[in-house]
């Protein structure tokens, strides 16, 4: 997420936190046991729903979403002219020593596919394989979130029916009735909040990450066969051009150019 995000997230929950706070007997807001109902009964329910390796690896996906800035399609063109210029240059072989370089795993695993000799169907079946895979743990990732969004509503409501369950046993003693109200009441509220604050939009952003993630490696996959077809960096930046927005395809051109710099600069080294 970007900083404008995080921005976007203090500045609004901030303004939500404080209807609350500065609202009349804003300590009738809180109360522990409401909660508990509706975390312990959410988390119970997803350990009985997934294996714990699973909800693990949820965690940790979730935490990557929202940790360190993702790479745009338009640095993906730019990185995919290093190896075409190279393949040009010195061949397929040198590949190697690149792939070796690079952080970015799924590049890494194609130019090395690259590398061994497989063919141009076998590249793409290779590839696209992985990210089917790759978009089926991501689903899974996501729908431990979705479920516990559906869980949080409606431990909030069995929250709210204990409260009710204790309001109808203390009739006649207005002291249980008072302590029973809150329960009842705020139960119902965290269910909701907790659902559509936090365990909604975490699944959403793994969606939509998981997405962009595809739309890389796509642009991947076809990058590297089109080097191995024909390891011409100025033509692969305009046939991937597709794959950019039409603003960003005003600033690719920009790109190009520097890529035929970097072709001069290579030609004249070697």
């Amino acid at each position: 997420m970007s900083t404008y995000n995080w921005m976007g997230v203090v500045l609004f929950a901030g303004i939500y936190g404080a209807t609350f706070l500065f609202s009349d007997n804003a300590a009738l807001m809180f109360n522990g046991i409401g909660l508990c109902v509706v975390l312990s009964g959410t988390l119970g329910a997803i350990f009985l729903s997934y294996p714990v390796e699973d909800l693990r690896a949820a965690v940790r996906v979730a935490r990557n979403t929202y940790a360190g800035r993702m790479l745009t399609p338009e640095r993906i063109i730019e990185i995919l002219s290093e190896p075409a210029a190279l393949t040009r240059s010195k061949g397929v072989l040198a590949l190697e020593s690149f792939s070796e370089q690079t952080t970015i795993g799924f590049l890494k695993r194609a130019l090395n596919l690259l590398v061994d000799g497989f063919r141009d169907d076998e590249l793409d079946e290779i590839l696209h394989t992985e990210m089917a895979y790759f978009k089926q743990r991501r689903l899974q990732h996501e729908r431990v979130f979705r479920h516990a969004a559906r869980l949080a509503p409606a431990f909030g409501v069995a929250g709210s029916v204990i409260g009710l369950i204790a309001m109808l046993a203390g009739i006649g003693d207005p002291e249980v009735i008072l302590r029973s109200i809150p329960i009842a009441l705020t139960s119902t509220l965290y269910g909701i909040v907790l659902s559509n604050f936090i365990l909604a939009p975490i699944a959403e952003s793994i969606r939509a990450k998981t997405e962009r993630e595809l739309l890389l490696q796509k642009l991947v996959t076809d990058g590297v066969i089109i080097i191995r077809r024909e390891p011409n960096p100025v033509r692969l930046a305009t046939k991937l051009e597709s794959f950019l927005t039409p603003s960003a395809r005003h600033h690719e051109n920009r790109s190009i150019d520097e890529i035929r710099d970097r072709i001069r600069n290579l030609h004249s080294a070697v």
